[in-house]
């Protein structure tokens, strides 16, 4: 059965002002990017949240906390689009103020890529009756954002192998060995951080939607 917040209009104010910032921070990521390669592969994923939430606003509608972080994920993509995530200047900034030797941008996007996904997946597990129960709820979060994850790095492998020297931007490793083992592990900081953080707020959206 239908519920109220399934009736509700699917394109409302709150969907405009999320369509208006990202078209926004997407025309200004496109507009002379440091390298278009990276900007393309760096942008891709975020157009295709664009499109997913698109279609869930027709079909599923999502908490506005889902909404939201949807849209935070994408301007953290777009930003590293245009000045490649080893080169964003306010965290060179930062590298300069504490001494470190890498830009570490690329670590905030690692962290989102834990933090959306986790609310995302949580949302779609629940409301589909995936699985029972709140740990085994936690634990399918956890693992689907850490497979997510080293998908992702696989691509970049890839992106590499097929594309040369062409995908040095993108990958942004700034000579570190062991980037790709702390991508991820940002990756998992980021789910664990949405659980703890975001559980309550996230089931009162839920229990809103059904009544």
């Amino acid at each position: 059965m239908a519920t109220t917040a399934d009736r509700r209009p699917a394109i409302g104010y709150s969907q405009l002002i999320w369509l208006a910032i990202f078209v926004a921070v997407f025309i200004w990521s496109a507009i002379e990017p440091k390298d278009r390669f990276t900007w393309v592969l760096e942008v891709a994923p975020a157009v295709i949240g664009l499109a997913l939430m698109l279609v869930a606003w027709f079909r599923f509608p999502p908490t506005s906390l889902l909404t939201a972080l949807v849209l935070v994920h994408a301007v953290v993509l777009m930003v590293g689009g245009h000045y490649t995530y080893a080169e964003v200047p306010l965290f060179d900034t930062f590298r300069d103020w504490f001494g470190s030797t890498r830009n570490n941008y690329d670590k905030v996007g690692h962290f989102m890529q834990g933090f959306a996904p986790a609310v995302l997946a949580r949302e779609v597990m629940i409301r589909n009756h995936v699985v029972n129960g709140k740990y085994w709820t936690h634990l399918m979060v956890v693992s689907i954002c850490l497979a997510f994850s080293a998908f992702y790095e696989l691509l970049e492998w890839l992106a590499a192998e097929f594309t040369g020297d062409s995908a040095e931007a993108f990958l942004g490793t700034q000579g570190y060995v062991w980037d790709t083992q702390t991508d991820m592990a940002f990756a998992l900081l980021g789910a664990l951080a949405a659980l703890i953080l975001l559980t309550k707020l996230h089931d009162r959206q839920l229990d809103a939607l059904h009544n």
